[in-house]
């Protein structure tokens, strides 16, 4: 007889424990995407004073991250809603959507700024360089600052990575920007503001490929990359009685969760509640696996899995 296991009544119980890390993620979202608002406002405001082009892009690129960041914000708050009858593992993937709309919107606004950079590149123009080195300066310090409230979960959420991603790369455009005003305002060279943005430009590509290619393997349910399969398959294969493992499936649930199923061939015994437990604390703090499903099977000729020939 099969018997199957599910780690959700276990982890029930420590769902009270989450609350203070969401209500600092939630305030974290709240105020990156409120003061980025106030910025791209006033940096749009002051990029026509100066007649910056460069200024301007940079807070076309801010623009975009603020839409990014309130995704970003929705889908982390919508992973907090209990699943129903319909959606049976709540809404855990909209923060894979969200990611991947983040890193699509990255690139666009990176495309954005190559494409600006050539045309400047072709039609040097006269700027304001002190407006617009105080206003990139004040970039700097915005989007650093609220970049490093994500940083701690950056690791192990592609949500928040998106965003700390997000964050960083604008405060790295407007350090470029700062240099570069300052260069031109002692040497006049009118070319050199559109060549550092276009290096700025491939630089931050290079950053959003990997958060774009994470970000498709969580959508194409392929196994996290922060999870070795074949070592949990090997932890799996070496519990006491268990003969053989197949049908072993790992994928991301959501872009901080992850879920199991598999079936162990155990001829001679089979698990307790107590084993079943035990492996499922040991899924959970060793390989950031919350959600783990076992089916038991004694692998008689009679009465073969025909999982088994599938996977």
């Amino acid at each position: 007889m099969a018997h199957t296991h599910d780690d959700h009544k276990h982890d029930h119980g420590h769902k009270h424990h989450n609350h203070a890390p969401e209500s600092a993620t939630n305030h974290a979202f709240f105020l990156a995407t409120g003061l980025n608002l106030i910025f791209v406002i006033a940096e749009t405001v002051y990029a026509l004073m100066a007649n910056s082009m460069s200024l301007l892009a940079d807070a076309g690129h801010n623009l975009g991250d603020v839409f990014g960041l309130a995704m970003a914000w929705a889908a982390s708050w919508l992973l907090t809603k209990p699943s129903n009858k319909q959606y049976s593992y709540g809404y855990k993937k909209t923060t894979i959507l969200a990611a991947i709309a983040n890193a699509l919107l990255l690139t666009l606004a990176t495309g954005i700024i190559a494409y600006e950079s050539i045309l400047r590149l072709m039609h040097p123009a006269p700027i304001t360089e002190k407006i617009i080195m105080i206003v990139a300066g004040l970039g700097i310090l915005i989007n650093g600052g609220t970049a490093l409230l994500f940083i701690k979960n950056s690791k192990d959420d592609l949500n928040i990575k998106s965003a700390f991603v997000h964050l960083a790369s604008d405060a790295l455009l407007s350090l470029g920007v700062v240099v570069t005003g300052a260069i031109v305002l002692f040497t006049h060279w009118l070319w050199l503001d559109p060549l550092v943005g276009l290096f700025i430009a491939i630089t931050i590509l290079a950053g959003t490929w990997g958060l774009m290619r994470d970000s498709v393997n969580l959508i194409l349910a392929a196994v996290p990359q922060h999870i070795p399969q074949e070592k949990v398959r090997r932890y799996l294969a070496e519990l006491p009685g268990v003969k053989a493992v197949h049908d072993l499936h790992i994928w991301g649930l959501s872009t901080r969760e992850a879920a199991l199923t598999a079936h162990l061939v155990m001829p001679e015994k089979t698990l307790s509640d107590e084993d079943f437990h035990q492996i499922n604390d040991y899924l959970k703090h060793h390989f950031k696996i919350n959600h783990a499903t076992l089916q038991v099977e004694r692998g008689t000729i009679e009465n073969p899995c025909g999982q088994v020939e599938v996977c």
